[in-house]
């Protein structure tokens, strides 16, 4: 094991780490307490550290990489995400109000069942994207784009094309 000139550590490798960190997370704020714990786990895992095992950019890297994702395990989206569509349409709930019933139904029987059940879940249930993510135990980003779908095929077929 080697001693570590943990003031050389810091002036070496902080701006790296921030660099890293600021990649990856949007608040500038965070960013800075990130780094700060990076180095804090350095501080304290100093007599820890041993050079035959790797070289310390390499041990502060994983410090850092392993500080990040528990950051974004501990972290919850504090409002829900916007849900408008890639182009910019507005979902309207109208489109699904609008139609008869009959018309509706049969074209949710067309559709695949995990579809249906987002669809379900949102207009009926009036469940948020966030929550369908959860229950059904997918990403928030594939129910996103699941439900894009189910209303892609409900417009085309219920004749709503142009919409």
């Amino acid at each position: 094991m080697a001693s570590l000139d943990l003031e050389k550590v810091y002036r070496d490798y902080h701006d790296k780490v921030m660099g890293y960190i600021r990649a990856r997370i949007n608040s500038r704020a965070d960013a800075e307490d990130l780094c700060a714990d990076v180095f804090e786990k350095v501080l304290t895992k100093a007599e820890e550290f041993d050079s035959e095992k790797a070289a310390v950019g390499t041990w502060i890297f994983t410090i850092t990489r392993n500080t990040v994702i528990d950051f974004f395990r501990r972290t919850k989206p504090s409002e829900e995400l916007d849900e408008t569509l890639a182009d910019g349409t507005v979902i309207d709930t109208d489109l699904i109000k609008t139609e008869t019933l009959s018309e509706l139904a049969g074209a949710l029987r067309k559709m695949p069942e995990q579809l249906r059940d987002i669809v379900i879940m949102r207009y009926y249930d009036g469940l948020p994207l966030t929550e369908i993510a959860k229950k059904m135990d997918l990403s928030y980003g594939a129910v996103k784009l699941r439900h894009q779908n189910a209303l892609d095929i409900l417009r085309r077929e219920l004749g709503l094309d142009t919409f």
